[in-house]
């Protein structure tokens, strides 16, 4: 039972895009695994042609080991045009942009979102990572900023937004 629970946790904490490309020990832990910075790189679900990499630590110790520790309400994300920008369909036009990468940061009360919002002035997207409570979210947020650029001569199309 125990180890279908971890299972179940470990796939619900990572979108299935994400793959973890490395770690920072910051803080040793006699029990369990070490305090960490975690990596994560994903590609924009809608936007081919820009990754993004979120960085944000991960609680070790014994509480860590056996998945019951919440994570700090803190990530930094950043994110950058690694080829040639297409559109693989709508992308939301109004000010609350559209989520691009959640992450469970606790067992039920926690999570670390990156949401996509479209600059139409600039032609910009813009990621901000947050994280959200159940009651309350955290005031902490990162930013990063796309600007579509040509790509060996081939000009980025415009969004269709919706």
């Amino acid at each position: 039972m125990k180890r279908l629970v971890a299972l179940f946790l470990l796939l619900a904490c990572v979108p299935a895009s994400a793959r973890d490309i490395g770690e920072v020990s910051t803080a040793f832990k006699l029990i369990g695994p070490n305090h960490k910075i975690v990596v994560t790189a994903f590609e924009d679900p809608k936007v081919k042609g820009i990754s993004c990499y979120v960085a944000r630590p991960r609680t070790g110790g014994l509480r860590g080991a056996v998945g019951l520790a919440e994570d700090p309400s803190i990530a930094s994300v950043s994110c950058v045009q690694t080829g040639p920008i297409s559109y693989l369909g709508p992308i939301s036009g109004d000010e609350e942009g559209e989520q691009v990468f959640d992450e469970s940061r606790s067992l039920i009360f926690k999570s670390l979102e990156i949401d996509r919002i479209l600059d139409r002035e600039n032609g910009s997207l813009v990621y901000v990572a947050r994280t959200t409570r159940l009651i309350d979210g955290s005031p902490s947020t990162s930013l990063s900023v796309v600007a579509p650029m040509a790509w060996n001569g081939t000009q980025p199309a415009a969004p269709q937004v919706r």
